[in-house]
Order: structure tokens, then C-alpha cells, then sequence
């Protein structure tokens, strides 16, 4: 094992001091990836104007000798030549919003796109990281390496949003470790894998806080939003991208903070990366990290170039930007629609644009890009692909099922309380239904229906309320399963099924505890036989529920929607369950709803586990003047009821069916809701 002596420290300590002497101070505030020592403090490590512990910062020798430095980012150059984008209004009408809009992003360079709002600097972005909203068309020629951009982007690009989403009650350290084994090559050895995660968050500072909730509930400490935007960088930087989009990244920070962020998009910037950044309004400070400058008004370009080039540009066509006044905000003003003057706004937009058009630095831009198309032309595939890192390979399925899976479970684990709560309602409900039903559970004719009715109550407990529990589940998750599949991090079937499979244990506890208490306080059939299969009944009658839950709330959205048209399939339901009226006096064009309904099989299957083979049912007393009808066995109460007595498995596999198809149904319901989003 290698150690550091105190020789090893002082040549440290004069090559840090060599390389100071080396830079200037913009290098020196650029390249945030190697820690500097601050003279003046021995506890202290300066990182890109983020203080480090000393503790948290030095890297293990050992890894670094075992897996070798991280290597450099793959140089991307991104070119985009006339490129228009309209987006599909209702009655198949069409919107524009970028017009015919060029520009070039080299590695090694930050480029900030920034214009009023409505300019289109946020479409333009998701146009050029292949990530359009459907009903998007974007027509024009946009290349990455040399290649016109597709899928691939997914994995050579990295994406961050304006609005954070995370699971909430993750800590950083647990989101950044499944986080990486969704994305990262699955051939990357866990020692890599953490040697990397735990790398990002001393880069980016979040290191003292990788146990630290990101969201959570009761005042607990949670990550700040500077935190929550270097962890949304993390999270990015997790495949080292060659190219890099951010759509306004500062964002509800304040100064120091965004400063911080925008200096550490600066050093990846140094790094070799391409940086491509929209933004709203930056101050000078901020702006001067940028090498170029793309003004959007209208959906097309005002200018391209550098921010000083950028005001003798304004100055030409009249535009004195006044001494007190941040440049970026003076374009900004420029650029914008005035309130009350809407058309001479517009009518000045265009003048600014069409003088662009037609300038000296919109003619260089223009042979910059022709000399890079050409330069592409002349390349053979080979040399194109080897741009790219082809030998990529995702993780495998069951490897992204296990880790969502984990993931969801967290969410439980994390909020104990929650569990408990329901599990003491559970029990609650399940006392007082028992005791409802307590002593009457006998074998005569009025523990017929006592009998039938605790029956019902363990069926409609193990249904109205669970499925109506999960109508708002997962569309409050459809924000992050849109935006992680956007990604590329999996597909809507393994988003589904891991979902489902988290929630499992619940569905098993929950029938089983209510079923037990009740059966045993009202007394039904005392078998082990009978209890064992009655609770298997009723695990599956719950499944059954959540799954057709989670098929209304797939189908429609909302939950207030997928209430309005859930509430009648519930009576639906309870009246062809068997109990409510004599299923064979049902009128035929009605009667064929009950093999869709549940309750039906499960109210049947129970019944027989409750009456096969019966003999003794004792009647009352009968006078010589009164005929009272007097029901003595079981396979008798099995026919009142129109319950077949053989029956029982038959009904056993019409749940797994209806199980098996409101699950597919969910996810086709899903999966359209997803794309059409």
C-alpha cells in the first residue's frame, strides 16, 4: 500500500506551488478538478471558490493506482445548421418556435444561449440534445462528431434540467450509487463505480453532505438548493459526457451559489467538454466565465459571439448600452417585447436580426460551420464512429429492476411511520368488523348470513380502499418517469414492474393481518384448510384491486378523472358480486358484467371454502300451520347464492387472469401516456 511520507508531501506541496506560478488566475479559478493548497490555512483546500475539508478531499493513492486517473472526456463538436423547429397545435395546426437558427459548440468551450422569454432557448436546447416533447418537428442539419445526432445522445450527452426531481427520501451517496448503476457501462466494477461517485461529490462539495436526505418531512435537515444543483451535476457527470446541456442552472440560487455552479461548469468546460448553457439575465461576473454568446429573439438569432463583440454589434445599429448598466440585461431589453407596444417591438426584433443576418460575424459563424461540414464530409464512417464510445454497455435488465426496486423500497423503509400508521388502521378497521360479527358466525339459518356478510366485509375491505389509495400514486411520479425515460435509463415496462414489485410486502401484510383478525373474532370456519386458502383469497383479491387502481390511474391521468369513471365500475362491482341480488335473475344484456367483477369470484371461492361440506345446519322450529324454508346443507347455501360448489379454483385462476390483465393494461396505458407526453 502506498503511503505519503513527509518527501512525498513537500514535492506535493512545490509542484502545487510550480503549477500556481504557471497560470493565470482564470486557470487557476478553471480547473476545479485539481484541488489547490491554500497557503495561508492547513485545514483548507480551495476547489473552483468551493472550501473543502481537507479530510473530505484527498483521493485514496490505492484506487488511484489500481484503476488509473479518470479519463478525459470525449471530445465532442456539436454543429447545427438551419435548423427550425414547430410544435403541433390542436386540429393538426403548426406553431414555430425556432427559425432557421445555426451555430457551432467546440470542445473546450462554454456557450450560453440567452434571450427574453418565448425566444425558444429552451427548444432549441431540447432540439439540439435530441430530446423533443412529441408533436415536435425539427427540420435542418444537426451533427455531433459527424454524425447526425439520435439515440446515442442519450449516453454522450448529459441534460440538466431547470427543475430538479429526485426521490425525495434518498440520501446523496444512495441516489448518486443507483444513479450510477443505471447509466454507468455495465462492465464497470464496483470499486469504479463507488470510486466515482464518491470523486463527484468531493469535486462538487457534497461530500459532508452524502448522508443527507434530499427532501424529506418533520423539519429534518434536507440539501439546499445550491446542494440540489450540483447534485442534479453530479448526477450528469456520472458517464463524464463530452457534451454538456443546462437549462438554466442558476435558477433560484443566489449569487455566491450560482457563481459556484457557473464555475464549475466553467472547469468542465476546461476540461475538454462542450458546454452548452441556457440562461436567463446573468451578471457580468457570471458572463465573463462564457466564450460565446448566442441572443435569441423571436426564435431567431439576434447575435453569435463573444459578449464584447456582442456590444460593439448593438453600439453599430444604435444601441448605446448605458455605463450603469449590466450588459446581458441591456441585450435582454433590447430583445424584449414591450407591453403596449407590441408590434414596434417586434418590428425592431426583426431589424436587429435581419442586420445580423447580413454581418461580417454571422458570415464568419457561417464558414466556421461550412469548413466543420465539410472537414465531416470528407470522413469516412470509421474514423466518425470512432468519435463515439460504441463499445457502451447498458445495464441489464434484471440489473435496472433489482436497483428501482431498491429504490422504491427505500421510499417505505425511510417513513416507517407511514407503515405503521396503516398497519394500526388495518388492525382497527379488522377489531371492529369482527366484533360486529362476533357469536354469530353459527350453522343455522340466521349465521347464514352472518356468515356471508363477514365474508363480504374481509372482500370489500381488500378492495374499495386500496385501490383508490394508488390513483394518485403514479401520476405524482409521471414529472421524473417522463424525464428518466427521456434518458434513456430504462423502459416503461421496468419502471412498472419494479414499481409493483416494491410494493409487494404491502400487499401481502395487509390482507393477510385483516383477514386474520377478522376470521378468528367472528369465528368462521375453524380449518386450517379453510383460514390458510381464505387469506390466500384475499391477497389476491387486494392484488387484483391495486391493479385495476393502477390501470385508471394510468389511463386518465389525474386522479379527480380516474375517480369519475372509477366510481360506477365499482357498483358495477358490489351488485354482481352475488350478495346484493341472485346472479341468474340478472337481465342478459347486464348479467356478462359479473365475469369481469372480482368480488364475484372472490365472494364465491370464499363461500365454498366457508360451506363444502356441510351437513348440519339446524333449522327453527317449524309450526303445522307455517311452511318456513328451512336451508340445511352447505352445498344448499352455495345454491341460493348461485355459487357452483366445484367452483373454487375456477374462480382461483379468473383472479390471476383479471390480475394478469389490469397489469397489461396498465402498462399499455402507461407506455401511451409516456410517448405521448
Amino acid at each position: 500500500m502506498h503511503t505519503l511520507t513527509k518527501a512525498d508531501d513537500g514535492a506535493s506541496s512545490s509542484r502545487e506551488s510550480s503549477s500556481l506560478e504557471d497560470t493565470s488566475n482564470a486557470d487557476c479559478v478553471d480547473n476545479a478538478h485539481e484541488p489547490i493548497s491554500n497557503i495561508s490555512s492547513e485545514n483548507m483546500y480551495i476547489d473552483s471558490g468551493i472550501k473543502y475539508s481537507k479530510y473530505d478531499e484527498p483521493m485514496f493513492d490505492e484506487v488511484e493506482e489500481l484503476l488509473g486517473a479518470s479519463s478525459a472526456p470525449r471530445p465532442c463538436t456539436l454543429v447545427w445548421q438551419d435548423v427550425t423547429v414547430h410544435i403541433k397545435l390542436k386540429h393538426g395546426k403548426l406553431k414555430r418556435l425556432v427559425n432557421n437558427v445555426s451555430g457551432i459548440a467546440k470542445p473546450g468551450t462554454l456557450v450560453a444561449l440567452m434571450g427574453p422569454s418565448g425566444a425558444g432557448k429552451t427548444t432549441l436546447m431540447t432540439a439540439l440534445a435530441h430530446r423533443n416533447p412529441v408533436g415536435t418537428i425539427v427540420d435542418g442539419d444537426i451533427v455531433m462528431n459527424g454524425l447526425p445526432i439520435g439515440d446515442f445522445m442519450h449516453r454522450e450527452s448529459g441534460y440538466m434540467h431547470q427543475d430538479e426531481l429526485f426521490v425525495e427520501n434518498l440520501t446523496v451517496m444512495e441516489h448518486l450509487s443507483i444513479m450510477a448503476r443505471l447509466r454507468m457501462d455495465r462492465r464497470t466494477s464496483p470499486l469504479a463505480r463507488k470510486r466515482k461517485v464518491n470523486q463527484l461529490m468531493r469535486q462538487l462539495s457534497l461530500y459532508g453532505a452524502r448522508h443527507t436526505r434530499i427532501g424529506g418531512l418533520d423539519g429534518q435537515k434536507t440539501l439546499s438548493g445550491g446542494e440540489r444543483k450540483r447534485l442534479a451535476f453530479a448526477t450528469e457527470l456520472l458517464i463524464d459526457p463530452g457534451l454538456l446541456f443546462c437549462d438554466e442552472p442558476t435558477t433560484g440560487l443566489d449569487s455566491s451559489s450560482a457563481q459556484k455552479l457557473m464555475t464549475l461548469l466553467r472547469a468542465s468546460a476546461v476540461q475538454g467538454k462542450t458546454v452548452i448553457c441556457t440562461i436567463h439575465q446573468p451578471s457580468s461576473e457570471l458572463m465573463a466565465l462564457f466564450d460565446n454568446l448566442v441572443l435569441l429573439a423571436e426564435g431567431r438569432i439576434a447575435f453569435a459571439g463573444s459578449a464584447s463583440a456582442a456590444l460593439n454589434f448593438f453600439e453599430s445599429l444604435g444601441y448605446q448600452c448605458p455605463i450603469t448598466y449590466n450588459p446581458t440585461d441591456y441585450f435582454i431589453k433590447v430583445l424584449a417585447l414591450t407591453p403596449g407596444s407590441e408590434g414596434a417591438s417586434r418590428q425592431a426584433i426583426k431589424s436587429v436580426c435581419d442586420r445580423f443576418a447580413v454581418s461580417d460575424a454571422a458570415k464568419e459563424l457561417d464558414m466556421e460551420i461550412q469548413l466543420e461540414f465539410h472537414l465531416m464530409d470528407h470522413e469516412d464512417e470509421e474514423t466518425k464512429r470512432s468519435k463515439f464510445n460504441i463499445s457502451y454497455k447498458p445495464p441489464l435488465l434484471h440489473t435496472k429492476i433489482i436497483w428501482l426496486v431498491y429504490r422504491y423500497l427505500l421510499i417505505v423503509v425511510r417513513d416507517p411511520r407511514v407503515l405503521l400508521i396503516r398497519i394500526l388502521q388495518k388492525l382497527a378497521i379488522a377489531f371492529m368488523a369482527g366484533l360486529c360479527f362476533m357469536g354469530k358466525a353459527n350453522l343455522t339459518q340466521a349465521g347464514i348470513q352472518d356468515i356471508q356478510g363477514a365474508v363480504f366485509i374481509i372482500i370489500a375491505e381488500n378492495t374499495f380502499i386500496p385501490m383508490y389509495s394508488v390513483l394518485n400514486m403514479l401520476p405524482d411520479e409521471f414529472p421524473m418517469l417522463h424525464r428518466e425515460l427521456k434518458a434513456g435509463l430504462y423502459s416503461t415496462p421496468i419502471y412498472y414492474v419494479s414499481r409493483m414489485i416494491a410494493l409487494f410486502p404491502g400487499l401481502v401484510i395487509d390482507p393477510t393481518l385483516f383477514t386474520l383478525v377478522v376470521y378468528w373474532i367472528a369465528g368462521l370456519r375453524g380449518t386450517l384448510y379453510a383460514f390458510g386458502l381464505t387469506v390466500f383469497v384475499a391477497i389476491l383479491v387486494l392484488n387484483v384491486a391495486i391493479a385495476c387502481g393502477t390501470f385508471f390511474s394510468c389511463a386518465f391521468g389525474s386522479m379527480p378523472l380516474a375517480i369519475a369513471y372509477l366510481v360506477p365500475f365499482d357498483y358495477t362491482l358490489m351488485i354482481t358480486s352475488g350478495l346484493f341480488i341472485k346472479l341468474s335473475t340478472m337481465p342478459k344484456y347486464i348479467s356478462w358484467l359479473r365475469y369481469i367483477s372480482w368480488l364475484m369470484y372472490s365472494n364465491e371461492a370464499m363461500s365454498i371454502l366457508q360451506w363444502d361440506g356441510v351437513q348440519n345446519i339446524t333449522c327453527p322450529e317449524m309450526s303445522d300451520d307455517v311452511a318456513i324454508p328451512c336451508v340445511r346443507t352447505g352445498e344448499e347455501v352455495l345454491t341460493v347464492y348461485d355459487f357452483g360448489p366445484n367452483q373454487f379454483w375456477t374462480d382461483i385462476a379468473a383472479l390471476v387472469a383479471l390480475y394478469l390483465i389490469f397489469h397489461l393494461l396498465a402498462i399499455l396505458a402507461l407506455r401511451y401516456r409516456t410517448r405521448r407526453k
